[in-house]
């Protein structure tokens, strides 16, 4: 195990935190590589954003160039400190934002992909977590960064890891892609029939469209007094509205307090975040328990169907109808909490057959969308056995078909 400092040209770590604001974003300029697009070994794509360059001056110092290795300084339990990608080609010009961190190789004795899986780990993952600091989140600076050690085996061995892993886990990660593909289909058929009632309605075709109605006419809101011991139960922006012990600690915002407060919940209550609520945070409760006092917890009126609703409300935040309506904002939120306003917002009027018929249809995806994701977290496992095995030199990446070669592996 040798510490990456003895393999490094140039590392930096990211020179903008809160400083970044929304006025600095524009539509074109500098990528901003944030702690989202480090993946495990992979560049995640997603959330582009852009700094103007005019703006901030000359940010070459920062500059990050394909083939570049980003390290994520912070992590959590889903999202490990300390993985790395390599930044992919395209990707100029771009710079890491705070939390991050830029590495320039001595490609001719480390490789840099060979780096990102190394770094990717369970071996090493296990090390970053002992030397990274944080209360709530592991966090590690830049000088922990260069202490890391990974194993370093010859260069062409680094390569023919690395060209195995990429191979490998890309079979992986193929076949749960096409899975959630799948359930993301089979959502959208629902989905579809939703946006099609609102797109005939008076919402969308003014006096000529289909008759709507007011939140309070289609669904009653309800407070019932919290138990105590109960389990929290929480409104992801996903959708889902589950007890938070069953889920991982992101996707929603933290109440201040976890004792009993609010409103308990029962399974088939539609559960409205009245600050998330424009996020997604909307959905039919899966579970009993106690909620904070920022939700509507509501039943559907005259025998509606509640994952009909729950859906409803969830398509109209997420194409920012509900947000209209907000008193007022904040960063990352949309202030709806006043039920008194948020009951005046009309719906299209549905008729409770066709709400059955597609909340059946919604009831239907569930358990295949848990399998399905049953299924990718142990694919998750045998990717990171592979990935541990393979750096480890637990078996000779020359011969391995890819098949069976976890077996009696650990991660």
């Amino acid at each position: 195990m040798t510490p990456l400092r003895r393999f490094i040209n140039e590392i930096i770590d990211g020179p903008f935190g809160s400083a970044l604001t929304s006025s600095h974003y524009v539509g074109d300029g500098a990528r901003v590589i944030r702690l989202g697009n480090i993946g495990s070994s992979a560049f995640r794509n997603k959330d582009a954003a852009f700094i103007s360059l005019d703006y901030f001056g000359d940010l070459r110092r920062h500059e990050v160039k394909p083939g570049d290795l980003l390290i994520a300084g912070l992590g959590d339990d889903s999202h490990p400190v300390g993985r790395a990608c390599v930044a992919p080609e395209g990707i100029s010009p771009a710079i890491v934002k705070a939390d991050c961190f830029r590495a320039r190789l001595d490609e001719a004795r480390l490789s840099h992909r060979y780096a990102a899986w190394a770094l990717s780990s369970s071996l090493v993952a296990q090390q970053v977590q002992t030397m990274a600091r944080g209360s709530t989140r592991a966090r590690i600076n830049l000088e922990v960064a260069r202490e890391i050690r990974i194993p370093v085996p010859a260069i062409e061995e680094q390569r023919r890891i690395a060209d195995f892993l990429d191979a490998e886990t890309g079979k992986i990660d193929n076949m749960v892609s096409k899975k959630r593909y799948l359930v993301a289909l089979l959502e959208e058929r629902s989905d579809s029939k939703i946006l099609s009632r609102v797109g005939a309605s008076a919402l969308v075709m003014g006096s000529t469209g289909e008759p709507v109605m007011p939140v309070r006419r289609l669904l009653v809101k309800v407070v019932r007094s919290p138990i105590a011991d109960a389990g929290v139960v929480t409104a992801y922006r996903d959708g889902r509205v589950t007890e938070r012990s069953l889920r991982r600690a992101e996707g929603y915002t933290l109440s201040g307090s976890s004792e009993a407060q609010g409103q308990y919940v029962v399974p088939g209550d539609v559960v409205i975040h009245g600050l998330d609520g424009f996020a997604g945070a909307i959905g039919v409760s899966e579970a009993s328990g106690n909620c904070s006092p920022v939700y509507h917890v509501c039943e559907p009126l005259s025998g509606g169907d509640s994952h009909f609703f729950g859906r409803l409300l969830r398509l109209l935040a997420l194409q920012g109808y509900l947000g209209n309506f907000a008193t007022s904002t904040r960063e990352r939120a949309v202030d709806f909490r006043n039920w008194d306003l948020f009951g005046r917002i009309l719906l299209p009027v549905v008729p409770v057959e066709e709400q059955r018929e597609i909340g059946a249809a919604i009831r239907r995806v569930r358990p295949l969308k848990e399998l399905v994701e049953r299924s990718a977290a142990l694919a998750a496992k045998r990717r990171q056995a592979l990935i541990t095995a393979a750096v480890t030199g637990q078996f000779d990446v020359s011969t391995a078909s890819g098949r069976n070669v976890t077996e009696g592996i650990t991660a």
